[in-house]
This record gives structure tokens, C-alpha cells and sequence, in this order.
């Protein structure tokens, strides 16, 4: 973080641009490197960000699993007039598609230090995190924990730079996650991830990405060469944000927008797969698994479901015994869009669901045995 470059490349990163650079740098500042150097680390600023990030998860989450209507004064006087208030019409109320329980889990999975940690790797900023040489020569920042901190140090220095604007915090919390990959119920297919998954295959790296706020009018950009403009398809009023993705310099770079730095994002990599596609670019499901095997093939299977390839496979299991009272386990695999369940049995259930995994592999990859 010493260098003019690092700092905008961080800030696009995270679609935030500091009023008060300082903040940014100070956030890559471990105690160590403040001890030798002077100046403040980043631990307050992890304290704060710590807080700030469960509230824009949690926010977040609301939107999309809560259901809320907008105050209508009209409505709501009409209906404090004629009707009891034992018997206020459901609709004025909050509801939840999910309970506090299962909310909480996701919530668990989208903050959990491996989580944060992970995307701090995925955005290349622990390596510029500033310390002390004693944690230089223990490595200190390739610690899950040490990562952990970096990622709410940020939040915490974005939530102190924009006076805590909730709808600004919660932008960054999403340029810096994936939540897709944490709402298990969506039936939208993930580009994000697929576009990263591609772009790691095809490139051994991840896809960079650069957000700015920009709401949208039909003049809104001047066309420039070599870069692709997805067309908006919803109201333009609410489109506030702008996504450049770039993969493989071969390539265009793919720009598009959207209502949070989320949804900009999804469009973007939308775009660039159709892209990919309509150039013949995408991997083909063998492309996918290297080394089919038996011992791999329930994550490998999973691996392609994430992928876009089919639902999630299911599993179901019988228990019999035989003459000498020895345990015969039955192990379905079934995948909805498959025309064949595979059915294997074995004296052991983890034994049974491996070899049936395996044949369903062998089948959606068209391989004969």
C-alpha cells in the first residue's frame, strides 16, 4: 500500500474512492509496522469494521429474504379507520422467506474467517498488507486470521470515509464478497462465479474488476474500442453503479450496470459469458474434471452442479442385511434433469454413495467404462 498504483487499484477494486486516503493506507497497516515506523495500525479499524460488516450482511440479507412494503400514509390511515387493530391486514407487516436460525447460518458463512480470509487471497490485497520484519519473516499474512483482520480493517476505514452511509458500506461489502455463492435457494444461474472458475482455468489468475458509482442516462457512456456495453433491462432510474470486468487481454473488456455494485457485477459477467459462448470459448463438461475418480467424484459431481452444468445430485440410501446379518447399504444418486438414477450397493453406506457417485460421473461426462 507505499504506492500511488496500489491504492487505486484497491479502491476499484472495492468501487470506494477515499476522501481521506490515509484511512486506506492505514488499514494495511499491521501493529508491527507501526511500532517500527510510527504511526496507527489497523486494529481499531478492524473493531469497527467488525460491526459495520455484520450490519451490511445483515442488511443484505433482509433484501433479499425480507418482504417489507413501502409506507403507503393512504393506505395504512384506511385501514387504522375501518378495520380493528387485532386485525391489521398481514401484508403491513415484515415478513421472511427464511427463519432467524437459517438466516444466521448464512450469515456465519458469509463472514467466517475462512470466508473473508479466502477473498482477501481472490482480490490480491493480503500481499500488500505493511508489517514489521518480524512478521516478514514468519509470513504472518498468509494467516487466515491476519487476512481475516485486513478485510475488516477496510470496512471499518470505508464505514469511518463515508461517515457511515449504510447504502455506501454495504457496496463495498458486496464488491469485496460474493454473495451469490452464500443463496443457496436461487434458481439464477451464478455468473460470477462462473466467470471466475473460467478465467482461472483459462488465465491461472481472477477476474479484475472496477466499480464507480455512475447512475444511468441513455448517454451515459461514449463507446470505446474494445470494450463490450451490456444493454440495461430494467428500470434505468434505479441503475446507480458500473462494472468493468477483464479477463484474458485477448479479450474485450465487458462493462455494465446495475442497482447495487451486486447486480452490476452479475450483469457484467453475464455479459462476458455470453460472450464466451457465442465465440466458442467455453470449456465443455469434460473440460471441467481432470482426473475423474471414485474417491473425488460426490465433490466432483457437486463441482459441476455449481457450474451450471445440473441440480445439485441427491442422494438416498436403504439398509438391509444379509443371511449372516452383515449391513447391506443401497445408495441412489438422482440428478433432476438426468433421464438415469444409479444404484449401487455396498457393506458400507460412505462406500455405497461413492460408487454410485462415480457412475453418475462416468455418465454425465460420457464416459464409457
Amino acid at each position: 500500500m507505499e504506492t500511488k498504483f496500489l491504492q487505486e487499484m484497491v479502491q476499484g477494486q472495492i468501487g470506494y474512492r477515499f476522501q481521506n486516503p490515509d484511512l486506506l493506507r492505514q488499514a494495511f497497516t499491521r501493529s508491527s509496522y507501526a511500532r517500527e515506523k510510527g504511526g496507527e495500525d489497523n486494529e481499531v479499524l478492524e473493531f469497527i469494521g467488525d460491526k459495520a460488516l455484520d450490519l451490511a450482511v445483515i442488511r443484505l440479507l433482509v433484501q433479499k429474504y425480507g418482504h417489507l412494503p413501502k409506507n403507503n400514509s393512504g393506505y395504512n390511515y384506511l385501514c387504522s379507520a375501518l378495520l380493528p387493530a387485532q386485525r391489521e391486514p398481514k401484508d403491513r407487516l415484515f415478513h421472511c422467506d427464511y427463519g432467524e436460525g437459517h438466516l444466521s447460518r448464512i450469515k456465519s458463512r458469509m463472514v467466517c474467517k475462512k470466508t473473508l480470509a479466502g477473498r482477501m487471497d481472490e482480490l490480491g490485497f493480503a500481499q500488500h498488507l505493511m508489517m514489521g520484519k518480524g512478521d516478514i519473516q514468519n509470513h504472518i499474512n498468509q494467516e487466515d486470521s491476519v487476512k481475516e483482520d485486513l478485510f475488516e480493517a477496510i470496512v471499518g476505514a470505508v464505514a469511518l470515509d463515508c461517515g457511515w452511509n449504510l447504502d455506501t458500506i454495504q457496496s463495498v461489502v458486496e464488491a469485496m464478497l460474493v454473495p451469490e455463492d452464500f443463496f443457496q435457494d436461487d434458481t439464477d444461474t451464478n455468473y460470477v462465479r462462473l466467470i471466475q472458475e473460467w478465467e482461472m482455468e483459462a488465465n491461472g489468475c481472477l477476474p479484475w474488476y472496477k466499480f464507480e458509482k455512475a447512475p444511468y442516462s441513455y448517454n451515459w457512456y461514449t463507446a470505446q474500442e474494445n470494450i463490450i456495453y451490456a444493454t440495461p433491462s430494467t428500470d434505468y432510474a434505479k441503475l446507480q453503479y458500473r462494472c468493468y470486468l477483464k479477463l484474458l487481454d485477448t479479450l474485450p473488456i465487458f462493462c455494465s450496470f446495475g442497482a447495487s455494485v451486486r447486480e452490476a457485477r452479475m450483469a457484467a459477467c453475464k455479459r462476458a459469458y455470453s460472450y464466451l459462448d457465442d465465440h466458442g470459448l467455453l470449456f465443455t463438461i469434460r473440460d471441467e474434471i481432470e482426473n475423474p475418480s471414485r474417491d473425488a467424484a460426490i465433490n466432483q459431481l457437486e463441482t459441476l452442479s455449481r457450474r451450471g452444468y445440473f441440480s445439485l445430485p441427491s442422494y438416498s440410501f436403504t439398509l438391509k442385511h444379509d443371511k449372516n446379518g452383515n449391513p447391506l447399504w443401497t445408495c441412489v444418486c438422482h440428478i433432476e434433469e438426468e433421464a438415469y438414477d444409479f444404484i449401487e450397493t455396498s457393506s458400507s453406506k460412505k462406500n455405497a454413495k461413492k460408487d454410485a457417485a462415480y457412475r453418475m460421473l462416468m455418465y454425465v461426462l460420457g464416459t464409457e467404462e
